[in-house]
């Protein structure tokens, strides 16, 4: 097994979005975005703490009015994660969210209007230190690409990415991020392939609309997973129509199967068959949901016999191998006690916890030695 991920990423520029680099050798940053009417800002603000919560490094806000900007500057105040405004057409609001301490302006300075108002926006940017995210979407190409093309294929994509990036260039402005998605994993992939080779400017990964909570994870599993095994991608969101939080924690999911990032337990569990000692289904389940709040990084091991039960306990940090009459429990790859199926999962949790307490001392330690 690899012990560390054998991708090579992509070289990039790297960026700052508030305190949270982009690019470079920055980890790949995990992004969801709001969906609560943005004018309410106490759910808004709790919208957003509670992705903060589940390991959103960056979180965006659509702010399609100058009353919701008005709104979007108590929100600011109220949360420390960096904040990206989702701005349309009116090159007011990104001005007014400028002032309201934005971290990124997520615009496509095509369609801001003329070019003295772009040139507002780029300026504000500048002085501010903000960072601007061109978003391409097949949904919303222009309407002179569609007919050239038919369709929004990838080179359809990629050449309204450039519309957009020349503007920036004339304006001396590099500190930008893109991103090219379409609903199509093909489509999507094929575009960012194209446009990598040709900018260094960090590249924000998504399958846009990808569907609901089942199927659009694996739409953006599917489509991410072969992008960032190229090295392709800086930073990523995972669209579904479901629960935001949903969106972080399989954002991260993704990224810890490709050993990208580390962040909470990594359960190694088999789909258990006639052979399993417990009922692996169930103590799965009630592993999962009790123990979402620890975010330091293990590896569990949870198999219903023992015909891989052994070899899986010896790479994990915590092991559960089915047996007759007692199950076995691994600690570091190395048998530790046998147990009954008798309050199998608290003893689980209680071993998890103790363990994840050790590893998040021994951070410290390091932290405090550096």
């Amino acid at each position: 097994m690899f012990a560390e991920s054998p991708i090579k990423r992509r070289k990039s520029r790297q960026i700052h979005v508030g305190d949270v680099a982009v690019g470079g050798d920055a980890p790949i940053s995990v992004q969801s975005m709001t969906n609560t009417e943005t004018c309410d800002v106490a759910a808004t603000v709790g919208q957003i703490e509670a992705l903060q919560e589940a390991g959103a490094d960056i979180v965006r806000v659509s702010v399609p009015t100058l009353e919701a900007a008005d709104a979007f500057a108590r929100i600011r105040k109220q949360v420390s994660v960096p904040l990206v405004a989702d701005i349309h057409f009116d090159y007011r609001i990104a001005l007014k969210v400028a002032e309201n301490g934005v971290d990124c302006l997520r615009i496509n300075p095509g369609n801001i209007g003329r070019e003295d108002r772009v040139r507002a926006v780029v300026d504000a940017a500048k002085n501010k230190g903000i960072p601007i995210r061109i978003g391409v979407n097949a949904g919303s190409l222009e309407k002179d690409l569609q007919k050239k093309y038919g369709e929004p294929t990838p080179e359809a994509l990629v050449e309204s990415a450039f519309r957009h990036i020349d503007i920036l260039d004339k304006l001396d402005f590099q500190e930008f991020k893109i991103s090219l998605k379409a609903s199509d994993v093909f489509t999507t992939v094929a575009a960012y392939r194209l446009l990598a080779n040709q900018i260094d400017q960090p590249l924000h990964l998504g399958i846009t609309e990808a569907g609901g909570f089942r199927s659009g994870a694996v739409k953006s599993s599917v489509g991410l997973g072969l992008l960032l095994m190229d090295g392709i991608g800086d930073t990523l969101r995972v669209s579904l129509a479901a629960d935001p939080v949903q969106e972080v924690k399989v954002g991260y999911d993704i990224l810890k199967s490709l050993k990208l990032r580390t962040r909470g337990i990594n359960f190694i569990a088999c789909p258990s068959c006639s052979r399993q000692n417990f009922d692996v289904i169930k103590t799965m389940n009630e592993l999962e949901q009790r123990l979402e709040d620890i975010n330091v990084p293990l590896d569990v091991a949870v198999i219903g016999c023992v015909v891989n039960g052994p070899g899986e306990a010896k790479e994990a940090d915590i092991g559960l191998t089915g047996g007759t009459p007692n199950n076995l429990i691994y600690e570091d790859g190395k048998p530790s006690h046998k147990l009954k199926n008798d309050a199998l999962v608290d003893h689980l949790e209680d071993m998890i916890r103790t363990k994840a307490r050790q590893k998040e001392q021994e951070l410290a330690n390091v932290i405090a030695k550096a």
